[in-house]
């Protein structure tokens, strides 16, 4: 929320005001959560498919470049699953879950990674993230681009006020910052073509609060 107000602190002429800053950056980075599901009667079948799928998945990622250090485990989990009719409950089985997270830094592969897992094996595709590699040197700049609005405000404050503005801020806060990821959804899976992946740009934001002073 945008704050300008005038006041006295410290025996001085004070105007505050906040300053926003934002830089759309094109992400160069892809963070892709997927894996496998799978539902047995049996927990040691269940287990066993599960880590084969699994397998089956990791070799076909190596096999495309994938290096071993950018593919890790984020979940596994073995949860009893039961049927529920007319309030009684009844053993169904057990769902064995293993989902790994995928680090593309060509983030044109990854349109090639999610096909390439689903033909392996995958059931399951939770989430796609695009980032930045370097995400603080575009927030720099973000930070600057506030800093330089506070400034922009104060003046216009004084002009109006018919004070003079010292340009100097004679104190600032940095308030907050962020990356906000681009919109996506998840395509349906083609057999027959590549799953299109459009990843947007990234809005990495600033904000400060700034004291100047006016005599």
């Amino acid at each position: 929320m945008n704050t300008t107000t005038a006041s006295t602190e410290s025996s001085k002429n004070i105007i505050e005001v906040s300053g926003e800053g934002t830089v759309a950056a094109a992400p160069d980075r892809a963070l892709i959560t997927l894996g496998v599901l799978t539902e047995k009667a049996n927990l040691s079948e269940a287990q066993t498919e599960n880590a084969s799928a699994v397998s089956n998945i990791l070799q076909s990622l190596f096999q495309l470049g994938i290096p071993k250090e950018k593919v890790q485990t984020v979940q596994y989990g073995i949860e009893i699953q039961y049927n529920y009719k007319d309030g009684v409950q009844t053993f169904r089985g057990y769902k064995v879950t293993h989902l790994l997270r995928v680090t593309a830094d060509k983030i044109e592969q990854t349109g090639v990674i999610v096909d390439t897992a689903v033909r392996h094996g995958a059931n399951t595709v939770s989430g796609i993230q695009f980032t930045s590699a370097h995400p603080e040197a575009y927030y720099h700049q973000a930070l600057t681009m506030a800093v330089h609005s506070s400034r922009q405000k104060a003046a216009t404050l004084a002009k109006a006020m018919g004070v003079a503005l010292h340009p100097t801020p004679v104190r600032i806060q940095e308030v907050s910052h962020g990356v906000e990821p681009p919109p996506y959804q998840m395509a349906t899976f083609a057999a027959a073509a590549p799953t299109p992946i459009q990843p947007g740009e990234l809005n990495i934001s600033a904000a400060v609060k700034a004291y100047y002073s006016y005599s």
